[in-house]
């Protein structure tokens, strides 16, 4: 089993600075919920990387410009965490629960709950 977390944010060295400035000026409008969680301005959020180093999940990590390229869907709302089990996905959380979650450590309850 693998799980998939797609960021509502494309991939880029341009895309990542604007991204970068927006959470610096105006952080409540950013609109990848998931980056504000895992990621800090600059760095990966330290208790998301000790989760993610001791997890026994396999994890990948997407921008939805290169999941849409890899998986051919498009029809879906970003950010969104996804399982895949056997060459299928199933959702694990919805952008709408992922955006309502206040803190990493309940989004690391949910996730562990929601496999």
């Amino acid at each position: 089993m693998k799980l998939l977390f797609v960021y509502n944010a494309n991939s880029g060295k341009l895309n990542t600075l604007l991204d970068a400035g927006h959470k610096l000026l105006s952080p409540s409008t950013y609109q990848c919920s998931l980056c504000t969680l895992t990621h800090n301005v600059f760095s990966e959020n330290k208790i998301w990387k000790n989760f993610r180093n001791k997890t026994n999940f396999e994890i990948e990590f997407y921008h939805k410009d290169e999941f849409e390229a890899k998986f051919s869907l498009k029809n879906l709302i970003y950010p969104i965490i996804l399982k895949q089990e056997n060459n299928t996905l199933s959702t694990v959380l919805i952008a709408e629960v992922i955006n309502e979650i206040s803190s990493i450590e309940v989004l690391i309850k949910r996730i562990n709950s929601g496999i």
